[in-house]
């Protein structure tokens, strides 16, 4: 029969054990998001740059002249 000091010890490696589990699966989870994160950011950036083109070329006013039936 197992003492009260070794049914302890097993619980607390089986507590060990599954808390190692989930921290193991925890940082796969993070390390996923990141991934999806940078992806993202990238993109942020291409479309800022893409945007501020636009901006840029919307900016310049046509010259102003009288209309036709002047």
């Amino acid at each position: 029969m197992a003492s009260q000091d070794e049914y302890r010890i097993i619980r607390l490696e089986e507590t060990i054990a599954h808390q190692s589990g989930v921290i193991e699966e925890l940082s796969d989870q993070l390390a996923e998001q990141w991934k999806v994160v940078e992806r993202m950011r990238t993109k942020l950036d291409m479309l800022a740059e893409r945007f501020s083109t636009l901006e840029e070329q919307g900016l310049e006013a046509p010259a102003i002249t009288r209309p036709p039936h002047y």
